[in-house]
């Protein structure tokens, strides 16, 4: 409820711009500031595989076993290396997904309006600011009209602060209401934000459920690890009476034990998935938001812009006064420079009508306006011309137009009936008023003024054309759809009605939200999915009640007042173009291109991840076991050649899983019934028992094959250069089939090898040419402590390591033919 005020600056030229960025330096804060380099290798040399890796080392220059332990270095600095290449490509991937969350900002610049990030704003800078938008730096309002500010960010105090010409503005607050014009006086480290020493685009660090599971996995594994290394040690000490062979066999085992590709393959598979979402026009801000997609269980809807076009028409004009000048009230109503989509058609429409040729406005100033506001809601504007011919105009929810005005029972009768005609035709209706006022001091509430109703406006804003398309979607991937409206009854069961949309006999109103108990809500919306006259506070009780009835709520919007229910819904859903900055900041998930297909991709690309990383995770504790059992089991049985693996074996292996589990797997494609299955729980546990059970039988009998050979080998009187070679290319040859089996726990090899992945067949190619490399060429054969084997027995090690796989692909196929 303010006045506007005008300014004449002319902003900054782009050589003045370029002088202030060379003295302020970019508009970023300290902690904005990165080193990702140095980050990732603190992350790898901190990781207790790297620590195990360098002791082993440590351990062969102290023996003086100078050839294993400068090829040790050399695994090292590989291992270290394919993990450096992994964290940076996930880095950049993050990289990408900050750069799509920095806001830009509508900049005079060379007497033009432009758009630029928010870190290119210099002192001087003349930005436009608008309602939902977040402020990008210390500045000194110009002109504003209406504006308020919520400065709760630097203040704590949660009631939007009124801002007048001449008052300060502050980086990170947000503009609840109204426009204005600022000139940036500080930036980044200086402003008031930058000396509290907060990040604006820190991201939220709370672990999900799926991060706390892993987590917990490995630090059980890395106590089994510990255990292991001490009771293998003082069993292998007490039979060979050799410490160091002790302490390097037992370090064996701990390498072989830690699952250290999981936590690795967790953060490429989230960070390269949303990535991935962004190349479709999908913006999961955080990471994280890619593991919650699978789990949805309901989408809540907004109507306008989501299941409509937003593209409005004016459809209909009621005239209820005998005046005729419904329409032209409205356009004084509406803000000078129309950005609204009902307002733009309201000034197309008068400037194809023949009563009005041209927008009346014209030569006129607002002098006072009032916010779009209530319950229902309703705003106003009061214009003049050179300080006289006031007009004062109101359009709104038309339930709130017509109690200001005072209608009497038959004109209210009246209205109420052709509200409901209109509105049963799916149109979008507002109440339109006039007033005349001559005092100068004017009511502190909108509702006060002498209000005459002129009729009602009817807009059409027609369902997008693939809606029912995509709602079935979600119907085959066993979601529940609920639409949740700022329109009338009638018009929320017209559109959801023709969008599809199951369930649009019943329907609620924000109302009748709030009259009910906690209790009695939570009741009523396992069954309504349809809601209309919706405000923030009854969509956020609707969120609310869906999450405490076990629901994972999608909840889409696009509004100032949407930020509450979107910040409460687990998966926030913003639209890119048409979405305020508030709603875009709330959300954990932005349509770029404010297609509502969007959300389905996300959701079959969310699946696709998280199936994608339980398969790895599968892979890789089948092909642990045997690692760990071939370790460890000819000790405890006391066979010959009880070191038959060393620590540089395993090393190997590391190398041809780590690629395996945190690439392949990560490129497999969506299987064909991803979205056919129902949404997965997300209180359960990342695997059932039954899931673990058949990946640790997998393990078990590979570690079978694997022994088989190793007995097979002892039976033909090998030495133990040969007993290795035979176990080790067992080994891998499992290794490169249990990739193959573990693409799919459903489909069998005949579906699966058809499957697109353009990195698997490299993967497995090079794995399988560096053991035959291993194996024939004699000085790495030497190194690995190897020999060639004949070809009858490197068949055999093939066949042993395929019959140890091949079982599961019967299994499939015998399950599905059942």
């Amino acid at each position: 409820m303010t006045s506007g005020n005008t300014s004449t600056t002319a902003g900054l030229t782009s050589q003045q711009a370029a002088e202030q960025l060379n003295i302020y330096g970019r508009n970023e804060l300290e902690g904005q500031r990165r080193n990702p380099l140095l980050q990732s290798l603190f992350n790898i040399v901190t990781e207790p595989m790297f620590i195990l890796l360098a002791v082993a080392c440590a351990l062969y220059f102290a023996l003086g076993d100078l050839t294993e332990a400068w090829m040790m270095v050399v695994s090292i600095l590989f291992v270290a290396g394919i993990e450096l290449y992994q964290e940076t490509k996930s880095e950049r991937a993050l990289e990408a997904l900050r750069k799509y969350t920095r806001a830009q900002v509508r900049v005079l610049r060379d007497g033009q309006w432009i758009e630029l990030p928010s870190e290119d704003l210099v002192p001087g800078d003349v930005v436009s600011l608008e309602e939902g938008e977040r402020i990008p730096a210390d500045g000194m309002l110009l002109e504003q009209h209406d504006l308020t500010v919520d400065e709760s960010v630097l203040t704590g105090e949660s009631l939007p602060v009124d801002k007048q010409a001449q008052n300060k503005v502050f980086q990170g607050t947000t503009v609840v209401s109204g426009s204005g014009l600022c000139q940036v006086t500080e930036t980044g480290a200086a402003t008031a934000f930058g000396q509290l020493g907060k990040s604006i685009d820190s991201m939220e660090t709370v672990k999900t459920p799926l991060q706390i599971q892993i987590k917990r996995f490995v630090t059980q594994m890395g106590i089994a690890g510990g255990l292991a290394f001490v009771l293998v040690f003082v069993l292998n000490y007490w039979l060979e009476q050799d410490i160091w062979a002790a302490l390097l066999f037992s370090l064996t085992l701990a390498m072989a034990i830690l699952p250290e590709e999981i936590p690795v393959a967790f953060s490429a598979f989230m960070g390269l998935g949303a990535y991935r979402m962004i190349q479709h026009g999908i913006l999961a801000k955080r990471p994280g938001t890619v593991e919650s997609l699978g789990s949805a269980t309901v989408i809540c809807l907004d109507k306008t812009g989501t299941i409509t076009q937003n593209s409005m028409s004016v459809a209909e004009v009621q005239d209820l006064s005998g005046r005729n000048k419904v329409l032209e009230y409205a356009l004084w109503a509406s803000e000078p420079a129309v950005f609204d989509a009902m307002e733009r058609a309201v000034l197309e429409k008068v400037l194809t009508s023949a009563a009005l040729p041209e927008d009346p406005r014209a030569g006129h100033q607002i002098v006072h306006e009032y916010a779009l506001s209530g319950r229902p809601p309703m705003m106003t504007h009061i214009w003049e011309k050179d300080g006289q011919h006031r007009v004062i105009a109101c359009k709104g929810a038309v339930e709130r137009v017509l109690e200001v005005s005072g209608a009497d029972e038959q004109l209210t009768e009246q209205v109420f009936l052709h509200t409901e005609k209109m509105a049963a035709q799916g149109f979008r209706v507002l109440g339109v008023a006039s007033a005349v006022y001559e005092g100068y001091t004017f009511p502190e509430d909108q509702s006060d003024f002498p209000w005459q109703f002129e009729g009602l406006l009817a807009f059409y804003d027609p369902p997008k054309e693939n809606v029912a398309q995509v709602f079935n979607q979600f119907y085959q991937a066993g979601l529940r759809v609920m639409m949740i409206t700022g329109d009338h009854k009638a018009t929320a069961e017209h559109i959801s009605r023709s969008a599809g949309l199951k369930g649009w006999e019943l329907s609620m109103t924000g109302k009748q939200i709030m009259d009910l108990s906690d209790a009695d809500l939570q009741d009523a919306v396992q069954r309504v999915n349809v809601f209309a006259r919706m405000f923030p506070d009854a969509k956020l009780r609707v969120v609310n009640a869906l999450k405490a009835n076990g629901e994972i709520v999608a909840m889409s919007g696009d509004g100032v007042n949407d930020g509450p229910a979107l910040k409460s819904a687990q998966i926030g859903v913003a639209m890119g173009k048409k979405g305020t900055e508030i709603a875009k900041s709330a959300a954990s998930l932005v349509l770029l291109e404010d297609d509502l297909h969007g959300m389905v991709l996300a959701i079959a690309m969310g699946r696709r991840i998280y199936d994608n990383l339980r398969k790895a995770i599968r892979y890789i504790i089948s092909i642990h076991l045997p690692i760990v059992l071939v370790v460890l089991l000819p000790l405890l049985l006391g066979w010959p050649y009880v070191h038959i693996l060393m620590p540089l074996h395993v090393i190997f292996l590391e190398l041809v899983m780590d690629p395996t589990a945190a690439v392949a797997f990560e490129n497999e494609p969506a299987e064909p019934n991803l979205m056919q299955k129902p949404p997965r729980n997300v209180e359960a546990s990342l695997f059932s028992w039954n899931e673990l059970g058949v990946s640790l039988l997998q393990g078990a009998i590979i570690t079978a094959g694997v022994l088989g050979m190793y007995q097979w080998a002892l039976y033909q009187g090998l030495p133990e250069t040969g007993v290795r070679s035979m176990v080790f290319a067992t080994m891998v040859f499992a290794n490169l089939f249990l990739t193959l089996a573990n693409r799919s726990f459903d489909f069998a090899l005949p579906q699966t090898i058809r499957y697109k992945n353009p990195v698997l067949p490299i993967i497995l190619a090079i794995s399988a040419l560096v053991l035959l490399l291993i194996l024939y060429l004699p000085w790495l054969s030497k190194l690995f402590g190897m020999e060639p084997l004949s070809i009858t027995n490197l068949a055999w090690c093939f066949l042993a390591g395929f019959s140890s796989v091949v079982w599961f692909e019967c299994y499939k196929w015998i399950k599905n033919s059942a």
